[in-house]
């Protein structure tokens, strides 16, 4: 558990983080959205200690940052940024092992989580571990960056905007990826974006910041359905803010039961209203069969535009 208690921080008599309270719980992955300045990189780096608090403090696990060894610190947290750090001289097995190898891990430890973690990317060891990071694609390196940070198996992983270079494509792909990983880890993300819809995407609660302070911070549907603020509300695309509802709303969530003959066409209780709407327009078709125990469900073009802002 990360605690943030009334945390504060100053430049030349300025607060660029006013006052922030909030508990990332273990295992949450909070994403920390706002425009250019709202201070989402300070307060994560303050996290581990890289910036210091000017008032209130920090807990990690209950223990107050401030006061442990930073360096044992900072090897309790994976930490990936946007230019991925990697060492252009040193292989990719080699730059993932870097922080086992400061803690003194033998060999055919490194060696296996190296390539354990190669393929959690997506990166097979053989095919990648003895290459250098000129060798590779920008999503690629940005992979093995993730898997530096994951390492030595860290309690939590600070994400400093990790996809903010990439082409749309790559960066839904390590989306995908990311999610995946903390899906199959359970490891506590705090991740900063410029990015609402991978936010929402991400997150399983969302940090606003706007001008230092924490305006909002709620699950990703409650942000968008119910905005603490005027700012919040125009952030998320005020209108378009039911459009993203649909990407973190279930249709299991929507589904009643069939009147009728049950729909040739189905999908699954789990997808997304997203993606029930997209299936609809292939389809040419205004209800999908929900499959699942119990007397049969559907999921009807009314039913996505029901419960919306």
């Amino acid at each position: 558990m990360i605690r943030f208690e009334n945390v504060t921080k100053r430049y030349n008599g300025t607060a660029v983080i006013d006052d922030v309270s909030m508990v990332v719980e273990s295992g949450a992955f909070v994403t920390l959205v706002g425009p250019s300045g709202a201070g989402k990189s300070t307060l994560l780096r303050m996290t581990n200690a890289l910036v210091r608090c000017d008032g209130g403090r920090i807990l990690f696990d209950d223990d107050d940052v401030a006061k442990v060894d930073p360096v044992a610190l900072r090897r309790r947290f994976g930490y990936v940024i946007q230019s991925t750090g990697l060492f252009p001289h040193w292989t990719v097995a080699r730059n993932v092992a870097t922080v086992p190898k400061l803690l003194g891990w033998p060999r055919p430890r490194i060696a296996a989580r190296v390539d354990e973690l190669l393929a959690m990317v997506d990166l097979p060891p053989a095919e990648y571990r003895d290459r250098y990071p000129a060798e590779l694609s920008g999503g690629q390196q940005q992979r093995v960056g993730v898997a530096r940070a994951l390492a030595a198996d860290p309690h939590a992983l600070l994400m400093d905007e990790p996809f903010g270079a990439l082409d749309a494509v790559t960066r839904a792909a390590l989306q995908d990826q990311v999610a995946r990983i903390h899906k199959a880890t359970g490891k506590t993300i705090l991740l900063v974006t410029h990015d609402v819809d991978e936010a929402v995407k991400l997150g399983t609660r969302i940090a606003v910041m706007d001008g230092g302070r924490l305006v909002q911070y709620a699950p990703p549907a409650e942000v968008l359905a119910a905005p603490a603020t005027p700012f919040v509300a125009a952030l998320f695309g005020g209108d378009m803010a039911s459009i993203r509802l649909l990407d973190v709303t279930r249709v299991a969530d929507r589904a009643v039961a069939a009147e009728g003959l049950v729909p040739a066409v189905a999908i699954a209780a789990e997808a997304t209203l997203e993606a029930a709407l997209a299936r609809m327009l292939a389809e040419h078709v205004e209800a999908l069969a929900v499959p699942g125990d119990g007397p049969p469900r559907v999921i009807r073009l009314a039913d996505i535009v029901r419960g919306g802002r």
